[in-house]
């Protein structure tokens, strides 16, 4: 083996455990694979967008008694998919009131006009200024959806939201939004001692201090709020007969399970949308 060959083999040694040491490579995204895809990391490496392949098909329809939040949220994002300016939007609220349900029903209602949905887990956070470089320059309109969010005290996601909602020096993409959902209205928790660094002036009026402006100041920077509350007796009813209809019970089937339903949600302790559709599907179940 002459000089050559043998530094020739010691070179592709060394590269050989250079590759070993460097991430593996990011796929890059499949944009006709799927309307819908999650952001995925593997330790210390690069992010990368892999498509849902069988993603939720829940139509706007299937939402009943949230009317004035579902027109809302239709509304901001057919603005967006248009073009025109739209709001980023925080749902909180109750559990279990389709919350979530509504922006994915958006999505089914959006795709064929170029919506696409990004989900997004709260410890990836940091890495939203990746995922809008990302899609920046593609034609599609891109929903970033945040699901059950909330944040605890110096958590590092918190302060990424706020920059990536209004705080960079990098203006707003015009084909990104991010949709939240949350059990708080302010995404933090709430403790009696904040009421503590409130003052008053002498005219008696309250303002809050440093602790609690900290504290709504990451919801604020969400355009578009909705509110979500617990149904009522009649509305859960309603839920149930409508799943009930969907997996093929006929109205007396819908009739005789009226009972049944309302001890199911006793049980539970909650007469929320979830109960009523995992209600249905044990119910209708059976009778299959």
């Amino acid at each position: 083996m002459t000089s050559l060959e043998q530094f020739l083999a010691r070179a592709e040694q060394v590269l050989a455990r250079v590759e070993a040491l460097l991430p593996p490579a990011v796929p890059a995204p499949d944009w006709q694979a799927a309307s819908a895809f999650r952001w995925r990391k593997r330790g210390s490496a690069a992010g990368w967008l892999q498509p849902v392949a069988h993603a939720s098909r829940i139509a706007l329809d299937d939402l009943h008694n949230v009317s004035a939040q579902k027109a809302q949220i239709e509304q901001n994002t057919l603005q967006f998919v248009q073009g025109r300016p739209a709001n980023n939007v925080l749902l909180t609220g109750a559990r279990g009131t389709g919350k979530s349900s509504l922006i994915k029903a958006c999505l089914n209602r959006f795709a064929a006009d170029g919506l696409r949905l990004i989900e997004v887990d709260k410890a990836d956070l940091a890495d939203l200024p990746d995922i809008i470089d990302l899609v920046a320059r593609r034609p599609e309109k891109f929903v970033v959806f945040c699901d059950d969010l909330s944040f605890e005290e110096g958590e590092s996601g918190y302060k990424a939201l706020k920059v990536a909602l209004d705080g960079s020096i990098t203006a707003q993409s015009d084909n990104v939004l991010i949709y939240a959902t949350s059990n708080r209205r302010h995404l933090m928790p709430e403790r009696m001692s904040d009421n503590a660094s409130y003052r008053h002036d002498e005219d008696g009026d309250l303002h809050p201090g440093e602790t609690v402006e900290e504290k709504i100041s990451l919801s604020e920077r969400f355009g578009l709020w909705l509110s979500f509350y617990p149904f009522k007796q009649d509305d859960y009813l309603d839920i149930v007969a409508h799943w009930l209809a969907s997996f093929g019970c006929t109205p007396q089937q819908v009739d005789e399970a009226r009972g049944d339903a309302l001890r199911w949600a006793l049980q539970r302790g909650s007469r929320s949308g979830r109960v009523a559709w995992q209600f249905a599907r044990d119910y209708a179940g059976k009778l299959a």
